[in-house]
């Protein structure tokens, strides 16, 4: 066939696809003008504007459909509750989700609380909603080969998380680790390889939920550059398009608390570990509430550090001034910030100030590298 084409001349770009295709014996050849499975046309909006701001270099993004992500963090970070609200928004784009808890520990009125719709039949244009306890590795793995190849719609596929689910081994074996060494990692590297291309060429996504623990090696300086690592082997990380590390702080004003200084939430800081958007190493922080009747992230709250280092953010002692575009000013205190944005014209600047100084000014490299990344986790 080769030897024929060269006799007739060069070929053209839908005959080297035909070949291609012919080939392989089924579609894997596409061209890049149209429409194919490497692109991301999806977005799931995470909660955080700030975070969805950072994800993807000179757009707001989120977590994109077609690949595979990672969440990981310390405990009590808040992954179970990001993964739920990415949830709650994949179901409102229309999305089915497949929840695999490995812990049992899901709470449907939590789920419902964050805006996941659990019934039977949801509303017209929403997404499914299934839960599934993650028996074993192999079972999840399997599972989300047979759906990717049975339902037509675009899935999102929530594992919470890999750290916690045993294999077959551990299930049938005795506790003595030595007699599973290392089974794990050579699974879920083997079936994460056989699902990237199916849920690429789906539209869908597999959102990995694990856990940051401290990295103990006899390494003394590997020990201090990476303070962590992700169970589940060394080849996972290769997989993932997007690796988000949740990490908080332990000082006492990382706390949200009550009217009555009870504890309903807590500060976390999120750096982008891995993106293959062009924007590894970017950080951003919000507070998350868990404790109080309203479980969410406290979005809105965020902007104001977000666009601090906009030179239209003026401060003057406890007093800060917002520059709209045609040079009037308003005035507020950090305390009244949630308050001001329910003014339509000083909510509209805001966002057209993180739009200009978080996405913009970093797709033009505006400004001084140190603003944008997160110097602390280069050595992590």
């Amino acid at each position: 066939m080769a030897k024929k084409a060269n006799k007739l001349g060069r070929l053209n770009l839908k005959e080297m696809r035909n070949l291609v295709n012919k080939k392989a014996g089924t579609e894997i050849a596409y061209s890049l003008a149209g429409e194919n499975p490497t692109d991301v046309r999806k977005w799931i909006p995470t909660g955080s504007r700030w975070l969805d701001s950072i994800v993807c270099k000179g757009k707001l993004a989120g977590v994109p459909m077609g690949k595979v992500v990672e969440i990981a963090g310390q405990e009590s970070t808040g992954k179970s509750y990001m993964a739920a609200q990415i949830a709650a928004n994949a179901q409102k784009m229309g999305i089915d989700v497949v929840y695999f808890d490995s812990e049992s520990a899901i709470d449907s009125v939590f789920l419902e609380r964050v805006g996941c719709c659990l019934e039977e039949e949801p509303p017209e244009g929403m997404g499914w909603f299934l839960y599934t306890q993650a028996h074993s590795v192999e079972t999840v793995l399997e599972t989300i080969e047979e759906m990717l190849g049975t339902n037509e719609n675009s899935m999102l596929f929530v594992w919470d998380s890999v750290a916690q689910t045993p294999c077959e081994t551990d299930i049938a074996g005795d506790f003595n680790p030595q007699s599973s060494m290392a089974v794990k990692p050579r699974i879920l590297s083997k079936g994460v390889q056989k699902l990237t291309q199916p849920i690429a060429n789906t539209q869908s996504t597999l959102l990995v939920l694990n856990q940051l623990k401290t990295n103990i090696t006899s390494n003394v300086a590997e020990a201090m550059t990476t303070p962590w690592f992700t169970p589940g082997g060394k080849s996972l990380p290769y997989t993932y398009s997007l690796r988000m590390w949740l990490t908080s702080r332990k000082a006492k004003a990382s706390f949200v608390t009550d009217e009555n200084g009870f504890r309903v939430g807590s500060e976390v800081k999120v750096t982008l570990k891995k993106s293959r958007f062009g924007t590894q190493g970017r950080q951003c922080t919000f507070k998350i509430l868990w404790g109080s009747e309203d479980a969410c992230i406290q979005d809105e709250e965020s902007w104001f550090e977000a666009v601090k280092i906009s030179d239209s953010l003026q401060s003057s002692g406890a007093w800060y001034s917002l520059v709209h575009e045609d040079g009037t000013t308003e005035k507020f205190q950090a305390s009244g910030w949630t308050e001001k944005l329910k003014n339509e014209k000083f909510r509209a600047r805001v966002m057209q100030l993180m739009d200009e100084e978080i996405i913009m000014r970093f797709e033009n490299k505006e400004g001084k590298a140190e603003d944008f990344y997160d110097v602390d986790s280069d050595a992590e």
